[in-house]
This record gives structure tokens, sequence and C-alpha cells, in this order.
């Protein structure tokens, strides 16, 4: 460029600069993008080998939250009749099973843990006591689910919620919570242990996420979801499964004390009135 005194000046071009500025942040911004999605990613880890293939299941069971997985550890798998088969590790900012991912979690540790029953193996339940992050919901199930045949498949999803949560133009007395109600998929024409849940009230989290896949997927599944008042986990609140679950399994009328105990060990009492 010339200018008005004859002398010749450089020009370069702002707009290539700042083009390749944007190009060199989008790349930082798309790899700092993987590295987050590779961490938050969810894995299923079986504990023997396996074909690649999907496992022959007839019915799985899923437990979520903490009445849920209690009821599942009292009344169900303190029997010899359940051996772990795999496990599902993952990370977010409130589960750090990933920072060992091909460890299996220790006893106590917040997991999800599928178990087979010996007798009959085509039975699985997946119990899930840590917190999956909404983002990694949709992952989850397609991950658990995509790792069993789905042909004649039932699908059985026990989970918790607050009875604060419930809206209803009826008055709840102090007797009748907890208490149990059902959705379903188009698919499920058999037998309920529950009535159904009620206008307006939804179901949202993990649980909700496996009953929409399943009803994409056109796989006969319930949701049984328990209304309590207690924030922890306690016998009144577990037992409520104990319908939802009697005509897919044979429960042992008295729990295991031991478990039971160690589960309501925090409080028995605590409400969320008073929080």
């Amino acid at each position: 460029m010339a200018t008005f005194f004859g002398e010749v000046l450089s020009v370069y071009s702002r707009a290539v600069e700042e083009d390749d500025d944007m190009t060199n942040e989008n790349e930082e911004d798309e790899q700092i993008r993987r590295e987050i999605e590779q961490k938050r990613s969810v894995d299923v880890h079986w504990l023997s080998q396996t074909d690649g293939g999907s496992v022959s299941c007839s019915d799985l069971i899923i437990a979520v939250g903490p009445n849920a997985t209690g009821f599942i550890s009292a009344y169900v798998l303190s029997s010899s009749d359940w051996t772990a088969v795999a496990w599902v590790s993952l990370w977010n900012e409130r589960s750090h099973g990933s920072g060992r991912p091909d460890t299996a979690p220790g006893p106590g540790e917040p997991s999800c843990v599928l178990y087979q029953q010996k007798h009959s193996p085509s039975v699985l339940i997946c119990q899930c006591s840590c917190y999956v992050a909404e983002d990694q919901q949709f992952q989850w199930t397609e991950k658990v689910l995509g790792c069993v045949q789905t042909r004649d498949l039932t699908v059985t999803v026990l989970s918790d919620c607050s009875v604060a949560e419930y809206k209803t133009s009826d008055y709840l007395s102090e007797s009748s919570v907890p208490f149990l109600r059902s959705l379903r998929t188009s698919k499920h024409t058999g037998p309920v242990a529950s009535p159904a849940l009620e206008q307006p009230n939804i179901s949202t989290g993990l649980a909700a996420a496996v009953l929409s896949h399943c009803q994409v997927q056109r796989i006969a599944a319930v949701l049984y979801q328990c209304y309590s008042d207690v924030l922890q986990p306690d016998s009144l609140s577990m037992q409520t499964y104990r319908a939802a679950l009697s005509a897919v399994l044979k429960l042992d009328p008295s729990p295991s004390t031991d478990v039971l105990q160690k589960i309501t060990r925090v409080s028995e009492l605590q409400s969320n009135l008073y929080t």
C-alpha cells in the first residue's frame, strides 16, 4: 500500500490472523470436549470372558436409590443364589468409579453391579448405588441393556422418590406413606403390583431413562416408584417392593438381619419433614 509520501508499507490481514486463532481455539475446544467425553464414558466390564454377544436374559431387574438397592441387598442378594458377573464403570462429579476402571468396586463402595441367579441364569439384577449424571443416563441405559438379549425380555425397575414430589388433590395421611406407584411401557401387558402413577406426576432420572429406552425399543418394562418421607433407607419403605418382585423372584420371607441393620443404621426415624 502506498502512502501520501510515496513510501510502501507491508499489509497484513487481521481477518486471517483472527481466523487462525479461531481455528486453533476450535481445535483446542474439540480436544477438551473429546477428553471430557472419554472421561465421562460409561462401560460394562464382565468378570469372566464372554463371546462378545448379548447375554441371554428373560428378566432384568434394575434397582436405583437407597431403599431400592437396600431391598435388593437385604431381601434378595443375601441368599447364596446370586453371583456378581459384571460391573459398570463411570465417572462424574459425585461418582469417581472410573479412577480405576479395570478394577471391580470394593464392598460398600458406590457402584453399579450386575448379578446373575445361579439356578436360573436368565435372571439378572443391576444394583445401582452410585450417582449417574443426567448426561450419562442415556449412555448408561444403552450400555446396560445393550449387553442382554431383548427378545422376550421383561425389565423391572425399582426407584425411590420423595413423597414431597408427589402431587395429589387428596390428603396424604401419615399411615399411607410409604406407597408404590407404577409406570409401564405399551409392550408390557402383564399384571402390575401397584396402582398406576397418576397425572401430573412424572418419573425422572435414571429410572425414567430406562423406561423411555424400553418404550422406544419396544421392550416390556414396568417401573415401580416408592414414595417415602424418609431420607435414609428404612425397612418399611423397602417392604413396599416385595409385591413388585414376588412374581419374578422367590423372596426370603425373613431378610438378612445383619444386612438390614447395616443399611438402616443411619436413622430409622429421620424424616424430610424438618429439613
